[in-house]
């Protein structure tokens, strides 16, 4: 074990936002693990080989949290070690947050993140399939549903050296049609979900057919650029039930400008520094 110490600044940053109890004290690391810094003072426990948070979840939290600012309770499906869902604590102070994960690796890490962020009153950490009606109780609706699907079916890629790796990358547990069925079965009215997926090789015409299946209408969608010139590879996408929305404005989708991550020198395009920003992150 070793311990760490927080920070207050980073190469002329200064860090916004509460400072967590678990800062107060001497954090410890297993030697397998990582703990790392997501939004302001707020920090994620990682694995240094497993799944580790990557741009696709802290885009999910800003896209979502950004178009639905008075989101007072949030679901989070499939959350994994509790990236988006930490983004989605920090940014939405007060809201009441419950996360579903299978992996149980995944799970105790989230829990620690929590404890150590001061989210444990704020955020109830689940164990189990999404899918399961055990799950949620009957009444339970949200006014923000967030997800960061798992991208392959099976066998369709490099499936990676780590079991936690590849949950997050291959569709063991359900597909982006079951992300969109229970999202719109747990919505509450007018409520807003709030997902990424990728766009090429006939991806976006999935996710434009579980959204329609799942009653579901995108309302707004954006395009993710990793580098300035390059095709876009993943979207955000913004859906509210259709049964909430006039008959005009049904699958009447808004695509936005896409978000550029680096410019085409390497550097963070200075749109996407900004975006950081708003989540606590350093430009």
């Amino acid at each position: 074990m070793r311990a760490m110490s927080d920070e207050t600044s980073f190469r002329g940053w200064t860090r916004p936002g509460p400072v967590p109890p678990g800062a107060e004290m001497t954090p410890l690391v297993g030697d397998r693990e990582t703990l790392d810094y997501i939004c302001g003072h707020f920090r994620l426990f990682q694995l240094r080989d497993g799944h580790r948070f990557s741009t696709d979840d802290v885009l999910t939290a800003w896209y979502g949290t950004s178009w639905c600012p008075s989101a007072r309770t949030v679901l989070d499906l499939g959350s994994g070690i509790g990236s988006v869902a930490t983004i989605a604590g920090w940014r939405l102070c007060g809201a009441r947050l419950v996360t579903v994960e299978a992996q149980e690796q995944s799970v105790a890490l989230a829990r620690r993140s929590m404890r150590f962020n001061g989210l444990d009153d704020q955020v109830d950490v689940r164990l189990g399939d999404f899918r399961d009606a055990g799950v949620f109780a009957p009444e339970e609706r949200f006014d923000l549903v967030l997800g960061s699907p798992p991208y392959f079916p099976p066998g369709t890629g490099v499936e990676g050296d780590h079991p936690q790796k590849v949950a997050c990358r291959f569709e063991l547990r359900g597909d982006v049609g079951d992300y969109c069925r229970i999202a719109a079965e747990r919505l509450a009215p007018g409520g807003f979900f709030a997902c990424v997926f990728p766009l090429p090789d006939g991806q976006r015409a999935r996710m434009v057919g579980a959204v329609r299946a799942a009653g579901l209408s995108l309302v707004r969608e954006r395009p993710v650029v990793f580098r300035e010139g390059a095709a876009p590879l993943i979207g955000l996408f913004g859906m509210m039930r259709a049964a909430d929305l006039p008959d005009a404005f049904r699958d009447a989708t808004w695509t936005e400008p896409a978000l550029v991550i680096r410019t085409e020198t390497g550097q963070i395009h200075p749109e996407y520094s900004a975006v950081k920003l708003g989540f606590g992150f350093p430009p």
